[in-house]
């Protein structure tokens, strides 16, 4: 059996103020062409389909077209992930045609989507777990909902596996691990993840819940689960080097200039084939790429294969041009972002960029300078609360 794994479309996001409509057109036909050409038996597309809660319309429109398309050639299966409202996604989903599967509920996790090969016997089950937020989770998934799970992504995602687990070993597929050549089912889990050792872009959206983003890749490991098909993460890669494959598809598209060296793929996974893993490269509307130089330089012949790229641009004149950015897009037309990059400006970009990675330890020494003491544990939890709730809302 063949299956096309991919994750993070984020219809409906801009770069930089650009507008992205093309490259998802773009995308959607791509993955059409491959399912329909590729002995495709489903489509996994692991959250994060919409960019955010309410999509823009022609979004919406887009993906009702793509999924209309993709249902003539097989099996589509799509879960939640955090920039998704999962209500909406899921709206409606039991009244869908055959083949069309919306997970957006982590209660319904447990029951897996049987793929049928060509004989017409369960060839494949497939586990979708919709994002987790612990906030909203760690009541309903809770044995005794007055006592909740920890606050934790870890505490909430472990639960909904060890639900799995406990169905694979119903089914009495959860002794071993089940390879290819079996006469076992291929299993399969679908989970928007953060999982431990994942190499992050600029481009995904903070899912931290106090203190506690990461999960680890171990979580993963049940007997019986052949391949884990990863959403959150934007760069392609494989996490966790024992237990079943783990693979993050990345996004199709580059959303930050952080990821303007990725080769953007989509996963088939084949579980007849020796090497069940083939990457097929994302069609690219625009490159993106940061240049520096002075001025004189940039508008040089030396960087003209530039011009139809998408561009962070450095100007390092010691004194700011006239007229800069006029200048700069009368040969670049696509410039998305620039600054004057002095000696003390490369000092502002790296504090921003400690603002970035460590935002609450930037405010903490903020509140201590401010104060003149350190802050005791309990304003530290209001600050944390605030900057959580400001992430969920944003």
């Amino acid at each position: 059996m063949r299956f096309l794994h991919t994750a993070d479309w984020h219809l409906g996001r801009t770069l930089h103020g650009a507008d992205l409509s093309p490259a998802f057109e773009a995308w959607t036909d791509h993955v059409i062409d491959l399912v329909a050409t590729q002995d495709i038996d489903a489509l996994l597309i692991s959250g994060d389909v919409y960019d955010r809660g309410i999509p823009p319309l022609e979004m919406v429109d887009l993906l009702a077209e793509t999924l209309e398309r993709a249902l003539d050639h097989t099996s589509v299966i799509v879960t939640s992930g955090n920039h998704d409202s999962a209500k909406r996604l899921g709206f409606g989903s039991r009244l869908m045609r055959d083949g069309l599967y919306f997970y957006t509920d982590s209660l319904a996790s447990r029951v897996p989507v049987p793929i049928r090969d060509r004989s017409g016997d369960v060839g494949a089950l497939v586990y979708p777990i919709p994002y987790l937020d612990p906030d909203s989770e760690r009541g309903r998934l809770a044995d005794d909902p007055a006592e909740p799970l920890a606050r934790s992504h870890a505490a909430v995602l472990g639960k909904v596996l060890d639900s799995i687990r406990a169905d694979l070993a119903a089914r009495g597929l959860g002794a071993r691990g089940l390879g290819a050549h079996t006469d076992k089912p291929y299993t399969m889990i679908m989970s928007h993840a953060f999982v431990s050792g994942a190499e992050e872009t600029e481009s995904e959206r903070d899912i931290s819940v106090g203190g506690a983003a990461q999960v680890s890749a171990s979580l993963f490991n049940l007997p019986g689960v052949d391949y884990v098909a990863l959403g959150h993460i934007h760069g392609p890669q494989q996490v966790a080097s024992a237990g079943p494959v783990m693979r993050y598809s990345g996004s199709p598209i580059p959303f930050s200039f952080s990821e303007q060296n990725h080769t953007k793929t989509s996963v088939i996974v084949d579980t007849q084939a020796a090497d069940p893993i083939e990457l097929v490269p994302a069609p690219v509307y625009r490159k993106l790429a940061t240049i520096e130089g002075t001025l004189d330089e940039l508008l040089s012949s030396q960087f003209d294969e530039y011009r139809g790229h998408f561009l962070r641009i450095n100007v390092t004149d010691p004194e700011r041009p006239a007229n800069l950015f006029a200048k700069l897009m009368q040969k670049f037309p696509y410039v998305l972002e620039h600054q004057h990059l002095t000696e003390s400006t490369a000092v502002s970009v790296a504090e921003l960029e400690a603002i970035r990675t460590e935002p609450l330890a930037v405010l903490r020494e903020f509140f201590e300078m401010s104060g003149g003491r350190d802050l005791n544990e309990a304003e530290l939890d209001v600050i944390r609360d605030a900057w959580e709730k400001v992430g969920q809302g944003a």
